[in-house]
């Protein structure tokens, strides 16, 4: 029995297609919903949930939603480790890309896996080429990229993590829980370094001016320039972040929608030195 943890839906789809197509493969595929590159991770009260914490940032980051989010990460993983603690033939595969979202995931998964070395393997494509629906020779940057096909080529990068990772990795997610900041950011390889939740508002402001755009249009053209690891929702927020700080002037309902809402500079900011600093450091 494999254990076939993904980060995100749409990572998923083309694992269990080539799980479904390949017996060397056959297992379950678990979805971790969450990006741990963002938000708090450090709980804020004695007897406070993972899940209650990450649920309750998320909630603030898409205001307004009928259905709130409600990320139980958690307590499928507990699942999972309970089930190989069960079962000592079952193993689990963590399928990682070169994004911080991902390595964030490894890190905080060694709490639950790391107590069964030899049967926690990861399957890490990062810098390796892989070949794109055309044929054409492609470096993703998400499990998603993959065609089936490609995946079940993959299945061979599989390894155990070793003793010494495992011991590297767990005192990584402690020293990144101290820290507790807003942003998590992979600066090579495994190497994830903590940034304040207002690191990438430079950017953001950099595509503002003086008359009223759709937060949709400045959200997008920013994620299509700088390809921000982080989504539309969290940039979103940071938008309702800068609002709320007078940084920019908004009109529309910012408790709806990007497309909902539009946002400018204020006529005495034009100066983005006047703007936050992104973070260069640690």
């Amino acid at each position: 029995m494999i254990y076939h943890i993904v980060i995100g839906d749409m990572a998923a789809v083309p694992v269990a297609e080539a799980v479904a197509g390949n017996t060397e493969m056959a297992g379950e595929v678990v979805v971790i919903k969450d990006l741990l590159n963002l938000g708090p991770i450090a709980k804020t009260e004695e007897g406070q949930k993972f899940s209650d914490l990450r649920s309750a940032f998320w909630q603030q980051v898409v205001p307004g939603d009928k259905n709130p989010t409600l990320v139980d990460d958690t307590e499928r993983m507990l699942t999972v480790s309970a089930a190989m603690a069960h079962n000592e033939e079952a193993v689990a595969w963590l399928w990682v890309a070169p994004w911080p979202a991902d390595i964030c995931t490894w890190l905080w998964l060694t709490k639950y896996l790391g107590k069964y070395p030899g049967r926690f393997f990861v399957v890490n494509i990062a810098g390796l080429p892989f070949l794109d629906a055309n044929g054409k020779v492609f470096y993703p940057k998400n499990i998603s990229e993959l065609a089936p096909r490609e995946v079940v080529k993959a299945r061979r990068l599989a390894r155990p993590v070793s003793y010494a990772e495992i011991e590297t990795d767990t005192e990584d997610w402690r020293k990144l829980t101290d820290e507790n900041k807003g942003i998590r950011t992979l600066e090579g390889g495994k190497r994830i370094v903590s940034r304040n939740a207002d690191h990438y508002d430079t950017q953001l402001l950099s595509f503002c001016s003086q008359q009223f755009q759709k937060a949709s249009r400045i959200v997008s053209q920013a994620m299509g320039k700088f390809n921000f690891p982080t989504g539309d929702l969290y940039l979103g927020w940071r938008l309702r972040e800068l609002i709320n700080g007078d940084l920019l002037r908004a009109q529309g309902d910012t408790t709806k929608t990007l497309k909902d809402f539009e946002v400018k500079i204020p006529s005495g900011l034009l100066d983005f030195g006047d703007t936050p600093e992104t973070e260069t450091g640690a």
